[in-house]
């Protein structure tokens, strides 16, 4: 049977893109998370320590004070 490889960039526009940063940033720790334990040649669980800095780079350029700012005013409008 023939493998149908995804096509990323469908993916990322139709379901992706349109999502809340903190929402994307909650997704590519899920998925980074589970690459790591996919790639560990034995099946221990991961350590919270081991993920220092895992995703760091997303961060880069976020002002911390105004993603803070930003969440307390979406938990203000929820019902």
């Amino acid at each position: 049977m023939l493998a149908i490889e995804p096509d990323i960039d469908k993916i990322y526009e139709e379901h992706i893109r349109d999502l809340p940063a903190r929402e994307q940033l909650r997704l590519l720790a899920v998925i980074a998370e589970r690459v790591a334990q996919s790639s560990r040649p034995d099946s221990k669980r991961t350590r919270l320590t081991d993920l220092e800095g895992v995703g760091a780079e997303v961060w880069t350029g976020v002002d911390a004070q105004a993603y803070v700012d930003e969440l307390r005013a979406e938990w203000d409008r929820r019902p």
